[in-house]
């Protein structure tokens, strides 16, 4: 049993996913700094200086300045700023992924047309027979 692990997670597929996945989470965070390092700072600046990650709703009654004094009193809020963050990273994500998916189906082949056919089958016995044929050479019938 363990021979046959060893062997389905050196499978080429299994290793490939791996390699996959890790890179995906590495790309994540990549994606998750350019979203709130970047993009969402001058968004806020153009927006009046907004900080989106500290926006939120306040549901539990008692008065915060800020989400972090919310949050470590595990106080009821409803985090918009950092739920519109997390909507863009993954549009970001999204579009990134649509762009390597539709590079790699640019760069597979693409099946080749059927050859067009060099036979057909005669009208009256069924034989097949050279599409140009004007007489069936089985049953010598004319054809159209």
């Amino acid at each position: 049993m363990l021979k046959e692990f060893k062997e389905f997670a050196m499978h080429g597929n299994v290793m490939d996913l791996a390699v996959g996945v890790i890179i995906g989470a590495a790309f994540g965070k990549i994606v998750s700094s350019l979203v709130e390092d970047i993009i969402m700072p001058p968004i806020g600046a153009l927006l009046g200086h907004v900080d989106f990650s500290a926006k939120f709703i306040n549901l539990s009654g008692k008065s915060f300045e800020t989400l972090v004094e919310a949050k470590k009193i595990n106080a009821a809020t409803l985090n918009y700023g950092v739920f519109l963050t997390t909507v863009l990273n993954f549009l970001i994500v999204a579009f990134a992924v649509f762009l390597v998916v539709h590079q790699v189906n640019r760069w597979t082949k693409k099946p080749e047309a059927p050859a067009a056919p060099t036979t057909k089958d005669c009208p009256q016995c069924a034989m097949t027979i050279p599409i140009a044929a004007k007489r069936c050479g089985h049953c010598t019938s004319q054809l159209a």
